[in-house]
């Protein structure tokens, strides 16, 4: 089954609930119908005023109540994330298509149709919490499955490659892509020297330098992005057979990214862009959508590869194994308040249930060390999983007993085994073992060394891979990202450093990089590979539809009210958003009626809205050609390759913008992404090529702006 053939019989419907939403039920507050009480539950009259000896007195120490208030206060932040502290949540359903008991005795995987709960948390790596969506940065994309055998925590990002091969490297990674401890600058990015210099040594970061400085470092939302659980992993059957397994997410709306210029504006303009997305599709009901999919390698074709499997720095290219999908996931649910849920959900790669195992991929057995180990510091103890939106939804018996948080009142016995507690919690194994966990059997034995295999050694090959993936505007991005970020570089040996280490990937590429940075060409290298794997390009991962496309109307008084409710009926019905945009709030004169302004263009930008139309009228027109905000409205649309259509006079409106006459006059300005309708052109013609325009979504090959 493809995503493009999935139903959608639950889009308008309110979000059902599930296992998960009636556990948090019990955890949830409604202060709508208390009076306002200590922590003690002790009822307060007075929170406005402090007690205090006298009108303008000392405040007195036995004012409890204040005390309380502030310490709670004092107390309520927890440390941030180290990494992937900024973030946005929800929550959704995930069910499998067919049964994959073939593969896996995973019981959430063994029926199909079996809607088990989840909770995704979408972030970015480099940035603290407050900084901006839109930066150029790995995105994290992590679920967790509230299963009926307990938790299962797919850990991905949204590239399906790291950095390093080997955890012991982390922590000298990402004490090189933070902000660098002198100033603490710079925030949410890695142009700085410090980043760039661990890269040029560690030649293991090129093939994810070259996703990074792709376009799928900015997306243009949580919902049009891939994910990937990075790791190969193992589907294990009931009998103990083993499978290498990769996983990845497909959002049913395509891939789709912003240009380096607009997420630039975009961070000014909104630094929420990418969370206020996510949250208002949900609570519009429009429930963003991934097909997971999976690709299986039989355990005897291990090393059948040019790669080694276990290496996180490289892919299995689709045209050798092709991607199977196996289940679709939605997210229908906001979280009830963001500390409680988004903040303090804990991920890790070792919660995995009966049927899920992990490989010798050393970076994966770091992380599942690592995870456990950083919960404990930001959650404050070993209980983080009595957390609500930890929780399991099964059923949960262990020994273990007190320490921070500790929610649960055991009696009894506390230790196995026992005779006075009836001998339980007994081994699950004991009645028979379905449904019981036990680790893949796996012959290990050699040396103890610190050496790194042989086979992980070619770092150069799948970053060549990717870049001969690309469309010619996906390498122009490349470049001209390489050319940002090394640009910051103050240390030109870094540079010349960095720019020899991707002479290994592209001769060309190198050449460009080092000609914007002011140095010579690099010397050329021998037997540079030039496969190529299509499914890496976003030029083929459009996906379908214009569902939630954001269309910005410019309107004046006098514009054409019957073409705004023309195009708006058009593209809604098929999802598209159409706003209204004029100097200010409130409606515009149309001729005898009156249009409704749904926001005013000091309040907004053309970085948030996915196209832009220009209604007829002299009058409208002439207003908004004489206002800097309209014009610059059409201009940055065009150069961010945005579609752009005028009706009538709105034509120009584009002139004014200096978009050149070929393109606002010309046989082939549909090809560039610009659409025109006069006397000859119905409007709904128009509306019917803008739509098919914003399908595509961008236009990457237009002339540019008039000087």
């Amino acid at each position: 089954m493809s995503a493009s053939s999935l139903h959608r019989p639950d889009r308008d419907a309110p979000a059902r609930e599930d296992a998960k939403d009636r556990q948090l039920a019990q955890f949830r507050a409604a202060p709508e119908h208390d009076a306002l009480t200590t922590d003690q539950g002790v009822r307060v009259d007075d929170t406005d005023n402090a007690l205090r000896a006298g009108e303008r007195g000392p405040t007195l120490l036995e004012d409890f109540h204040n005390r309380e208030k502030l310490t709670h206060f004092d107390h309520e932040r927890i440390p941030e994330r180290v990494v992937h502290a900024r973030g946005s949540g929800a929550y959704g359903w995930f069910e499998p298509y067919a049964s994959l008991a073939e593969y896996t005795c995973a019981d959430f995987l063994a029926e199909a149709g079996r809607r088990t709960p989840v909770f995704v948390r979408f972030s970015t790596v480099q940035g603290p919490r407050g900084s901006a969506d839109t930066v150029r940065d790995v995105r994290g994309f992590a679920t967790k499955f509230y299963t009926r055998q307990g938790n299962y925590d797919l850990v991905g990002n949204n590239m399906p490659v790291f950095f390093i091969q080997d955890a012991i490297k982390f922590p000298d990674f990402v004490h090189a892509v933070k902000m660098e401890p002198q100033h603490e600058m710079p925030t949410g990015a890695s142009a700085h020297d410090t980043f760039w210099d661990f890269c040029s040594l560690q030649p293991e970061t090129t093939h994810m330098l070259m996703w990074l400085m792709s376009d799928r470092a900015i997306p243009r939302s949580f919902r049009m992005m891939q994910g990937f659980g990075v790791h190969t992993f193992r589907f294990v059957t009931a009998d103990g057979r083993g499978t290498f397994v990769k996983f990845h997410w497909k959002p049913v709306l395509g891939v789709h990214s912003l240009v380096w210029d607009e997420a630039q504006i975009t961070a000014g303009r909104d630094p929420d862009f990418n969370r206020r997305d996510l949250w208002e599709s949900i609570e519009a009901g429009e429930y963003p959508e991934w097909e997971l999919g999976v690709q299986l390698v039989p355990e005897e074709d291990e090393f059948s590869f040019d790669f080694d499997l276990l290496d996180a720095t490289k892919i299995i290219p689709e045209e050798q194994v092709p991607v199977r999908p196996i289940g679709r996931m939605v997210l229908n649910r906001n979280p009830q308040n963001f500390f409680a849920e988004t903040e303090q959900v804990a991920f890790h790669t070792a919660n995995v249930v009966p049927g899920i195992d992990f490989t010798n991929d050393p970076l994966l057995q770091g992380r599942n060390f690592s995870y456990l180990d950083t919960q404990l510091i930001r959650l404050g103890g070993p209980n983080f999983s009595q957390l609500p939106v930890n929780r399991p939804v099964a059923d949960v018996h262990h020994n273990h007993r007190d320490g921070y948080g500790q929610q649960v009142i055991h009696p009894g016995t506390n230790y196995f085994p026992n005779s006075l507690g009836g001998g339980c919690p007994a081994h699950a194994g004991a009645g028979g073992g379905a449904g019981v966990f036990r680790h893949y059997a796996q012959r290990v034995e050699g040396e103890k060394i610190r050496v790194r295999s042989e086979s992980f050694q070619d770092h150069y090959s799948q970053a060549a891979l990717f870049w001969n993936s690309m469309a010619d505007w996906e390498r122009r991005h490349i470049v001209e990202a390489f050319r940002f970020e090394l640009g910051k570089v103050a240390s030109a040996a870094v540079r010349e450093r960095m720019t020899g280490n991707l002479a290994n990937v592209n001769a060309e590429l190198a050449a460009e990089v080092a000609e914007g940075l002011g140095l010579p060409a690099p010397g050329t290298v021998a037997d540079v590979p030039t496969a190529a794997s299509p499914a890496l390009s976003m030029e083929n991962l459009a996906g379908e539809g214009i569902r939630t496309r954001k269309v910005a109307v410019l309107a004046a008084d006098g514009t054409d009210a019957g073409q705004i409710g023309a195009v708006r009926g058009r593209l809604a019905a098929e999802g598209a958003i159409v706003e209204v945009l004029a100097a200010k709030e409130g409606t515009v004169p149309a001729g005898g009626d009156r249009v409704d302004v749904d926001r005013a263009l000091p309040t907004t930008a053309s970085v948030l809205h996915d196209a832009v139309l220009v209604p007829d009228g002299a009058e409208a027109v002439s207003v908004l050609a004489a206002d800097p905000a309209a014009v610059r409205f059409v201009e940055e649309a065009y150069r961010h390759g945005k579609p752009v259509a005028a009706l009538g006079e709105g034509t120009r409106l584009l002139t004014a913008a200096r978009l050149p006459e070929e393109v606002v006059f010309g046989s082939a300005a549909p090809d560039y992404g610009v659409f025109t309708a006069n006397g000859s052109t119905s409007v709904t013609d128009l509306a019917d090529a803008f739509a098919e325009a914003l399908a595509r979504h961008r236009f990457p090959h237009r002339p540019g702006l008039l000087t």
